[in-house]
């Protein structure tokens, strides 16, 4: 079986299995095996890979600067995929904004009571823009502030591409360290049909399907704002800089369930690096900046939630939205994405600080997270696949995209083969 087919049996089978032992509502049953054994065995899966994040993103991205060799490459590299990161979000957000608007989520809603939400108080704009830059490297690393490793692989990538010999035996050191790195990460990777059958059976067995009734309009606009962000604006993106969408979500298809399962665009960080280098033909220098980059500040379902949560919480408490609160939705929302953490459930705090800035009670969040771990599960795979979408964008920008690979439906099955810097991957369709 190929991976794809082993993780969608996996995340079917657990799907199943889920909603069996959540019927079955046998006291022994949770104990021992929703919150005994598959609740070890999806924490420790958790754990390996969040075990590998920080050493593959601070290494693969040193190799990804080096590679780039000048400042002015890293630069135009950074600018075009930031920029695509935010454009992605706004156009998410301006999506939900006019389905929720059209389909009112939450009118007629009860309000229950008792209900009450405490949020976690959210970094404000000057809070992320300062704590870019670590004062500690070495707390960064141990913290996992991905924002700060980012930055600091950057500098010590940059500091290294202009030092010379010494600069370029450091950069040998890397990457050797790059390949120890992937090696290990492969390894990990080979147990996910089993992690990922832990924890969507135990999702489900814990949550179960009937929480959609009572906010079956609030699920149906998020699901059909993920629905049309991932085929429809992610396919456009990609038809606009000349790339056939058709492959891209073929062999896209694990990677998905893969995020699904885990519910954090940082877990997925290593099977999102190795889906775009070796099926999807992109550059390791591209990827290894990009990547990352969109873990942190790309946060397309996430959006989207926030702007469904939104036009839902003031429908319940019965607050009419103008066109400026809309306007302020959508651009706080999208500055918000730079300082949503990639873990599962981050989103919840920052839209506490979207809806403080239109108005609108922050214990309305209590109304939705019944279902948000559901629905998180699929936000994460929709920025995992928006991640990947920009990278392909900004690889064939760069020509750091080898377009038979790209086309090629069975691509990746071999072991990936070495990736030349952007500007020097040219297929013949590029003549």
């Amino acid at each position: 079986m190929s991976f794809t087919q082993k993780i969608l049996l996996a995340m079917g089978g657990g799907i199943l299995v889920g909603v069996a032992l959540g019927a079955l509502d046998a006291p022994l049953v949770d104990d021992l095996v929703v919150d005994g054994v598959l609740s070890i065995v999806g924490r420790l899966f958790i754990a390996l890979l969040q075990m590998m994040v920080v050493p593959l993103v601070l290494v693969s991205l040193v190799c990804g600067v080096t590679s780039l060799g000048d400042a002015a490459a890293l630069g135009r590299l950074g600018l075009s995929t930031l920029a695509l990161y935010l454009v992605t979000t706004a156009i998410a957000l301006t999506l939900v904004l006019t389905l929720a608007a059209a389909i009112g989520p939450g009118e007629g809603f009860r309000i229950l009571e008792g209900i009450s939400y405490d949020p976690a108080p959210a970094p404000s704009v000057v809070d992320v823009i300062s704590g870019l830059v670590p004062s500690n490297p070495m707390r960064a690393l141990a913290d996992g502030d991905m924002l700060q490793i980012i930055v600091f692989a950057l500098l010590l990538g940059f500091a290294i591409s202009v030092s010379g010999e010494a600069g370029r035996r450091v950069a040998g050191l890397f990457q050797d360290l790059n390949e120890v790195v992937t090696r290990l990460v492969m390894l990990v990777v080979r147990t996910a049909p089993i992690g990922v059958f832990a924890l969507v059976a135990r999702t489900f067995a814990t949550e179960g399907l009937g929480l959609f009734k009572p906010l079956a309009g609030y699920a149906l606009v998020v699901i059909a704002g993920l629905v049309l962000q991932a085929i429809v604006v992610y396919s456009l993106l990609l038809r606009a800089a000349g790339l056939d969408p058709v492959p891209f979500f073929a062999k896209s298809r694990a990677l998905m369930a893969f995020a699904f399962s885990t519910s954090s665009s940082n877990a997925t960080i290593p099977v999102t690096l190795e889906t775009l280098e070796r099926r999807h033909g992109v550059s390791g220098a591209v990827a290894s900046f990009t990547v990352p980059l969109g873990a942190t500040v790309n946060m397309d379902g996430t959006a989207i939630m926030q702007g469904a949560a939104v036009v839902f919480i003031a429908n319940v408490y019965g607050i009419d939205l103008a066109l400026s609160d809309f306007i302020t939705v959508i651009l706080m929302a999208t500055l918000a994405s730079i300082g949503t953490a990639g873990v599962p459930s981050a989103g919840l705090v920052m839209l506490a600080m979207v809806l403080q800035q239109v108005g609108l009670p922050v214990e309305g969040i209590a109304l939705i997270i019944g279902i948000d771990r559901l629905l998180d599960m699929l936000r994460t795979a929709v920025n995992v696949t928006g991640d990947c979408a920009v990278t392909c964008v900004v690889a064939r920008r760069e020509r750091a995209i080898d377009l038979d690979v790209y086309a090629e439906r069975g691509a990746g099955a071999a072991p990936a083969a070495a990736v030349e810097p952007p500007g020097r991957i040219w297929s013949e369709r590029d003549g």
